[in-house]
């Protein structure tokens, strides 16, 4: 999207980037920022060096990364295995725009009965209150007939806890667990989680 503007955008830029990016999402799952506040945020020093609106540098980074989306993998093998034999629902802290685009284009947005959006809910994860609206829209299950999937500790399964939830923390990348959050499991991949289930 930057060689729009004539920009190479570097490694080192990429790393600028995560250094105002990752903090501004700590603060919207904490509920002290808005979604819009936190797109804006993110690219205010490249608007300015561009001399461009924020929200045109979002609404672009936001298509890119719709363009650039594929399943995780092991994702489709595990959607089939376990579609018809339980409700599957989405709870997110990303972006409308972003989520709806993605889903559709990996063809992935028929597996999934629920997609609740923190976006639109005006809450975020790790807050119980999406979960519980979740919940309520799936027709109140039993908790302990739901378990929460997630790849972030701090916000799907610090969450999912809080919500009276057995969790699975997806940890791909091998993270050191942070402390204080304890999942009831935890996975390294999707087809490990697929061999999980199909025990349970």
């Amino acid at each position: 999207m930057f060689l729009d503007y004539s920009v190479t955008f570097t490694a080192e830029d990429f790393q600028d980037y995560q250094a105002v990016n990752k903090p501004l999402w700590v603060d919207y799952q904490n509920g002290a920022i808005t979604s819009l506040q936190l797109q804006h945020a993110r690219f205010q020093s490249w608007a300015e060096r561009l001399n461009v609106a924020p929200g045109l540098l979002n609404d672009a980074f936001i298509s890119a990364m719709a363009e650039i989306c594929s399943p995780l993998p092991g994702a489709v093998s595990l959607l089939n295995a376990i579609r018809g034999q339980a409700k599957i629902g989405i709870i997110t802290n990303g972006f409308t725009a972003l989520q709806q685009t993605r889903l559709e284009r990996t063809g992935l947005r028929e597996y999934f009965d629920l997609l609740v959006i923190s976006e639109q809910v005006g809450v975020a994860k790790p807050d119980p209150k999406i979960f519980n609206y979740a919940l309520e829209q799936a027709g109140n299950p039993d908790r302990s007939r739901v378990l929460m999937v997630g790849d972030t500790a701090e916000s799907d399964i610090l969450g999912g806890i809080n919500a009276g939830l057995s969790t699975c923390w997806l940890n791909a990348h091998h993270r050191e667990q942070p402390a204080g959050i304890h999942p009831t499991w935890t996975v390294a991949s999707l087809s490990e989680l697929e061999q999980l289930l199909c025990k349970h």
